[in-house]
């Protein structure tokens, strides 16, 4: 199968592509890296007027250093967070985790904004960064807004875009000299989509504790003070002191009635705990 007939547009920068976005005559669709929306187009799950290929524009790909986090844009791919042309300010998360995203040549087109926009709740990003605590910022016709990534995506393949918005950039914060996180996500072989996801960080020198469960039906469960589950961080080891019941609760809580699904995802964030102490 085959695209239907779109119209192309290739914007210079954000603001002509945010006037683009505008005509609200026209269904009008952004394409990044193009690494899940191509699929799409060729099933014809989705059928826009106009395709806005954004990829084009230098500023969704700059990285801005600043005391306490770096921004960068949208449209920077899995491949520069992997080889470190986006300087690494998480201690080594966010390469780790995108060399695991699917394989080298989507990681060289897929891009992070891209990603977070398609909303797939098996997807990478939405997770790790929903750990380390990070923000999108969204920018459309009342200007810019920013959220939290676990509050941007709002359910499988929906994320919180007004109308005329687009992702424009992300930001994470540096994490402290003695932060410790861990990622696992368990999927059968390399490059197939996570079953069950776990990560966490655990940062004492900023009071933070959060616990992510990912590869849910929807968006992941997002624990924003997590001691109960793991401590206050200071501990040497710390899956000794790792509640999986207060986990398998709080994933319950969540709405994950399966009890099978409970404990595949119990048994992902425990591995992501003890994966921690070689990351």
């Amino acid at each position: 199968m085959k695209p239907v007939n779109f119209d192309y547009a290739r914007p210079a920068d954000v603001g002509a592509a945010l006037a683009l976005l505008a005509d609200d005559t026209l269904a009008v669709k952004i394409m990044a890296g193009g690494q899940s929306l191509g699929p799409m187009l060729n099933m014809r799950l989705v059928q826009p007027d106009l395709l806005v290929d954004i990829a084009g524009i230098e500023e969704l790909k700059q990285v801005t250093d600043r005391p306490d986090e770096i921004v960068f844009g949208a449209c920077i791919t899995h491949a520069d967070i992997e080889d470190r042309r986006v300087p690494d300010v998480t201690r080594g998360a966010l390469p780790s985790v995108a060399n695991g995203i699917a394989y080298r040549a989507v990681r060289n087109r897929g891009t992070v904004g891209g990603s977070l926009t398609h909303a797939d709740p098996s997807a990478d990003w939405i997770s790790i960064l929903s750990a380390v605590g990070a923000r999108v910022t969204l920018r459309g016709p009342a200007g810019n807004r920013t959220i939290a990534v676990e509050d941007y995506m709002l359910g499988a393949l929906e994320a919180d875009l007004r109308p005329g918005e687009m992702l424009v950039s992300v930001t994470v914060p540096k994490l402290g000299r003695s932060a410790r996180w861990g990622y696992y996500k368990s999927c059968r072989k390399t490059g197939e989509f996570a079953h069950a996801i776990g990560a966490f960080l655990s940062d004492p020198e900023r009071g933070v504790s959060r616990v992510v469960i990912g590869a849910t039906e929807s968006r992941p469960i997002v624990v924003t003070d997590a001691q109960h589950l793991i401590g206050d961080g200071r501990a040497e080891r710390l899956d000794r002191v790792f509640d999986s019941h207060a986990a398998a609760e709080a994933i319950a809580a969540a709405g994950m009635a399966d009890p099978i699904d409970r404990q595949t995802h119990v048994v992902a964030l425990r591995r992501a705990i003890e994966r921690a102490y070689s990351a």
